[in-house]
Formats: structure tokens, sequence, C-alpha cells
């Protein structure tokens, strides 16, 4: 039974290996300090963060998220440890609330590897506070307990560290929100909260070890987390160290949507039994009507045949957006599982090979040979049910992703598509828009589509630095800086096709006129609000003039008059693409793009940077905020986005338009000719 504890109460543990759930409905930063009898914190060693997530016994998220899961084994711990602090901390980086008094209470919970709760804690009465030690767990003669502590710092991490004593406080407040901040713009957005109809509900088919860490469990199967594996019959004996989580980090996601469980109160517990299920229960809301299409009935013991639309939502269009962000969800946890359950096989043969080398006895003779034997064959045992369980999940999502994706509408379907072959301008602006493809090696038949919703909310970086590709290719900078642009310019082409005529404007700066044959699509059929600034004079004038507009929607936002904007200001949506930066750029110019990622998305203004980080190594950390703002997309296949819950390294493919298509131009004609009837 549940103990669910208020502040200052605590309640025994009966195991050493478990888990700490945390959701906060906000995106917040989870990390832990280990302290020795007095509480003390001996140096940023014992401090278990985004930037250092593992430490004996322990691991932490590696980004901030709205749902965290915690691993602990207090029996690897040192002995000097007796006290472990979960501590919680709103990003300093972002524009997430600044104190935890604007958001909803965080929810803790202690729970065993089957998921069964140990004890809660709501954290109420915060106000100003933006860090607060959540729990501790302690050793008292022996044995360990835990206590609700929901101590607030109004001055953040830096403060809460101060108070535990370690000198180096403020130092590594600052590396853990350095470390938060570099994950932002690494990461794929996580879907967004919906609107008052109601909620979506997170997709969970099984617990998982943190939304950036590479150890859920599989699909229908009750899990543990390491250092235990999902599929070991029985606990490796001994203490273990966890498994180390995987290297990307994540942005700050936003509340709500798939991998957000802030509309769904407290985390539940898994469940058990079978493969994916694909009616989706988990994707269903009772606000929304089911979804129209019907699947036929399936055989006893199989899983039902895939549908496109499969998930909640009011619309075909939410249904498939929603399903694919299922998908995604799915395959990476999926992934997860199989990976920790590789993990865990490794070391525990390891640690079995040691023992056999460290027994003089076994050394010698046929002994030592059948125990290394018997490792092995216990290795490969634990690999092939991991495999097993990963080959089921992928066919089913293959599967699933084969009906789904003929079904996608002209927004979220790819530029091969027969779809665009019958484009008409909308007359409504979609939910959301593809950007590119998304897999991971162990399922590469399997592609996830990257959505994004719309309007943006950050900006995007293309990123044409020398980069040699995945199948082996280089390309050097001149080729790069090409593919870089063509690459902007299908994102530019797709943003222009999905918004009603006249309700989106594209400008286009190319100082040194070197991208005008890759521009050709866009200039030649008209699409453009002018043609691409040329020069520092040219880049001057339309940064000026994008500036003063984001100024005067503010201000009339700020006051209250939207409808008091000078006559004549385009209202639309602006996107502004930037090629061959740093080149024509001066300091002024430089701080203008930064104010146009910074302030632009919030008023209609959005910024698509083609350019080569290591170009505008010359202004230093100027720039850093800048390239943190947006979202960074590569024009060939390149493995450094990361998804929202678990953190994998997902292989990104840009949309572009087949070789000889002639689709790109056909649209862009039609977008044309409805902006010139507008504009009459």
């Amino acid at each position: 039974m549940t103990a669910e504890l208020t502040r200052g109460q605590n309640h025994p543990l009966p195991r050493a290996r478990l888990e700490i759930r945390i959701s906060a409905g906000t995106p917040v930063v989870a990390g832990a300090t280990l302290g020795d009898e007095n509480g003390r914190v001996h140096g940023v060693e014992w401090v278990a963060h985004p930037g250092t997530p593992t430490l004996p016994g322990l691991e932490v998220s590696r980004q901030a998220a709205a749902d965290h899961r915690l691993a602990v084994d207090l029996d690897a711990v040192p002995d000097a440890v007796h006290r472990v602090s979960v501590l919680l901390a709103l990003p300093a980086a972002g524009s997430g609330p600044a104190r935890f008094g604007a958001v909803a209470a965080p929810f803790v919970a202690v729970t065993g590897l089957d998921g069964d709760e140990v004890a809660s804690y709501t954290i109420t009465g915060l106000e100003a506070e933006s860090a607060v030690v959540a729990v501790e767990l302690y050793r008292r003669q022996g044995a360990w307990k835990v206590r609700a502590v929901g101590q607030g710092y109004a001055g953040g991490i830096a403060e809460l560290l101060t108070d535990q004593n370690l000198p180096e406080a403020h130092q590594l407040a600052g590396s853990i929100h350095e470390a938060v901040a570099g994950g932002l713009a690494r990461s794929v957005p996580a879907p967004p909260a919906r609107t008052a109809d109601g909620d979506r509900p997170r997709q969970t088919t099984a617990p998982a070890h943190g939304p950036d860490h590479g150890a859920a469990a599989p699909h229908g199967a009750t899990g543990p987390v390491p250092p235990v594996s999902p599929y070991d019959p029985e606990p490796a004996p001994g203490p273990q160290t966890p498994a180390t989580a995987p290297q990307q980090g994540m942005q700050q996601p936003h509340p709500g949507g798939p991998g957000d469980p802030s509309t769904a109160g407290r985390p539940s517990t898994p469940t058990g039994g079978g493969s994916i299920d694909y009616s989706h229960p988990r994707r269903q809301n009772a606000a929304p009507p089911p979804p129209p299409p019907t699947a036929p009935p399936a055989a006893p013991g199989q899983p039902a045949p895939p549908v496109a639309g499969d998930a909640t939502g009011w619309s075909m269009e939410e249904r498939l957006y929603n399903q694919v962000w299922g998908m995604f969800e799915d395959l990476a946890r999926s992934t997860a599982a199989y990976r920790s359950a590789v993990d865990f096989a490794d070391s525990r043969m390891e640690k079995e090979l040691d023992q056999v080398l460290s027994d003089p006895r076994s050394r010698i003779g046929g002994q030592g040979d059948a125990a290394r034997e018997a490792a092995r064959a216990r290795y490969g045992q634990l690999v092939s049910q991991a495999q097993e369980a990963l080959d089921r999940d992928v066919a089913q999502l293959a599967a699933e992703a084969d009906v789904v994706e003929p079904a996608l509408p002209m927004a979220f379907a790819s530029w091969d598509s027969p779809v665009w072959h019958a484009y008409r301008v909308p007359m409504e602006i979609p939910m959301a828009l593809r950007l590119g493809d998304l897999h991971l090696p162990e399922a590469e038949r399997i592609r996830i589509p990257l959505l994004v919703r719309l309007p943006l909310e950050r900006g995007l970086w293309i990123d044409s630095g020398r980069s040699a590709s995945l199948d082996g290719s280089f390309a050097d900078s001149h080729e790069m800086r090409s593919l870089g642009l063509e690459t902007a310019v299908a994102h530019a082409a797709r943003l222009l096709a999905v918004y009603p005529a006249g309700e989106f404007t594209v400008h286009v700066i190319d100082p040194a006129g070197s991208g005008t044959q890759a521009l050709a699509p866009l200039t030649q059929s008209g699409v453009l609000a002018a043609p691409p600034a040329l020069g520092a004079a040219g880049t001057a004038d339309v940064l000026a003039r994008l500036t003063q507009r984001v100024d005067l929607v503010q201000m009339a936002l700020r006051g209250g008059a939207p409808d008091a904007l000078p006559p004549g200001l385009d209202t639309s949506q602006q996107l502004l693409i930037v090629h061959d930066f740093p080149h024509g750029f001066d300091d002024r110019a430089v701080n203008q793009l930064r104010y146009l990622a910074d302030e632009g998305p919030a008023v209609g203004v959005h910024l698509m940077m083609v350019a080569d980080r290591e170009d505008s190594a010359g202004y230093g950390p100027l720039l850093d905020p800048l390239w943190r703002s947006l979202l960074r997309l590569t024009p060939v296949a390149d493995d450094h986005l990361a998804d929202p819950w678990v953190g994998h390294a997902w292989t990104y493919e840009p949309s572009l338009v087949p070789p000889g298509s002639q689709v790109l131009r056909h649209v862009l004609s039609q977008v044309a000719a409805a902006r010139r009837s507008w504009d009459r």
C-alpha cells in the first residue's frame, strides 16, 4: 500500500533498488546529492546532475523534462553516503516559468522496479522558489528510509547547493544550467499542449527509466530499469552500477502531448503482458469521439491490424498527428529497452568473468572454462530475448508505418507522396509540418516523420558545415553550402504551400549573391516578397524592417491595442532566410539576428539560418544564445537529434524533392498565382 507523505513524514524502504518518478507538469531539471552522516556534500563529485548523470548507485536525467525517472541502488552507494537528496529546479534558459508557484505542484513517487509505489509526495506550498529539495533517502541504524522534505530556495540551484555546504555551489550551478541549455538546440521539440477541448494523454506501454535514458522496458513487459535487465529472470547477485544513459541531450519539452504527463496526474504503473496493441487505448481519451475507421477483428492472441488515424483527436489530421508521435515514442522506448538489456548482459557477463578470474581454483582445469562458457551462454540468452522483443515491436510498428504514411495529409506527407500532385492552396493553416524523417540503427526500415507544430515556435538552423555523411561520403564546404541552401528552399516551399494565400511571407538575405542558383525556384516563381537582399546595405535594410515589425507588434499587444498597427503593415507570418552567414554582417546586424531569433517567433517572425558555425567562430560566445535558440537540421543524414522521452541520437534526413521531379515548380506556381489573386 502506498504511503502518501506530507512534509516531514518518513517511511521505511523495503528494498534497495528503487525508481524515483517525478511528474512536474512543466520542464524541470532533476538531480541528486550524496551526503555524509551530517548531510554535508563533500564536493562536486557527490552531485548527480545533467552534466554528470551517473554516480555509484545513482543515475539521473540528462536534461530538463516534465517527466523523470531516477534509478537508485542503495546497496551500490559508497559506505560514506548516508543521505541521497533529490533536487528539482526550473531551467534558467528558455521561456518557461521562473518560479514553482506559477505551475502545478510537482509529484514525486518512490517505486520498486516492478512499478509498485512505496511512497509518494506532492510538493505543495511553493511560491517564489525556483529550486527545491523534494525528498531524501537516508540511512538510519543500517536501514534506509524516505522523508518528504519540500524545502524550496528562491535563489535557485546555487542557493540550494550552498545550503548543503558545497564550496563550489555557484560554479556547479552554472555548469548544470549550461549542460541543460546545450541540449536545447540538439533535440526534437515535443508536442505542445492541446486546447481546452481535452488532453493528449501520454502513450506509455511500459515503464521508462527517464525522458532521456536508455532504460525503458519493452512493449508489454513489466521491465525493471538498470542495473536489472528487463529480460533477466533473476536479478544478478550483488550491487550493480546503473547503466550509462544515451549521450544526446534534449530540448526543454512543452507541457502536454505524448511524453508529458502533466495532463495525467500521477505517473501510471506499468502494465504487463502481450505485444503492442494498435487500438492504442492510452493514446485515447474520453473527450474526443472515437476514430471512424475500424479494423477487422484480430485472431485470438494476435494484435489488431494497424489502422491509419487510430489515435485520439477531433479531426483525422489531429489523429494522424498523434498517431505519428505515438509511433515515435513507441520506437524510442522499445529501442531503449533493447539497449538497456544488452548493456546489462554485457555488465553481468563481465562481472561473472571477473569472479572466475579472481578465484585461483578456477584458473586451472576445466572448472574455469565451464564457468566462462556458462557466462557467455547466459549473455547470449539475454541478448536473444531482447532481440526477439525488439524484432516483434519493430515488425508491428513497420506495419503501422506502412498504413499511416499513405494516409498522411499534404503538410505531413513527403515530397514524393501523390498528394502533392493534386495540390491546391489551402484555406486553413494545418496543425503541423513535416521537416524530414527520423530513424534508429536498430530499426532502419522505419522512418518516423519529424512533425513540428505551426506556427513555428523556434527558428531553424540549416547546418552547412563540412560533414561526413553516414553513408561514408564526404562533402566539402562548397558542396555543403549548396546542399544547405537547397534544403532551406525545400523547407520554405513547404511553409509557403501549407499556408493560405497571403498569410506567409518569405524574405531572403544573400549578401554575396552566391545562392542564385539554389534560390531559383523561389525567385522565378515570384513567391518572394522582394528579390534576395544583396550586400551589407541590403542586409541592413531587411533586418531593420523586420526588427521594426517585431517592435510594433509587441507594443500593440502589450498596450492591448492590436488594431492600432500602422496601415499597410504586413500581418502575415514572416520567414527570413539568411544565407552565407556571417558574410556581410556587422555587429549591429548580428545583434538584430539574435533579437529576431529570441523575440520574433512570438509575433510571427521566424528565422532560418543557413550557416557553418565554424565560419562565425570569430564572434566567440556572442552567438551561442543564437545557436541554442534554433533547431539544428542538416542537409545530409546525420545522427544529432534527440527524442523528448529517452534521448536517443536519431538519424535525421531532410525532406527533399526527388531528383527530376517537377512537384516543387507546380506547387510554387500555384502559390504565386494565389498570392497575386489575393494582392488584388
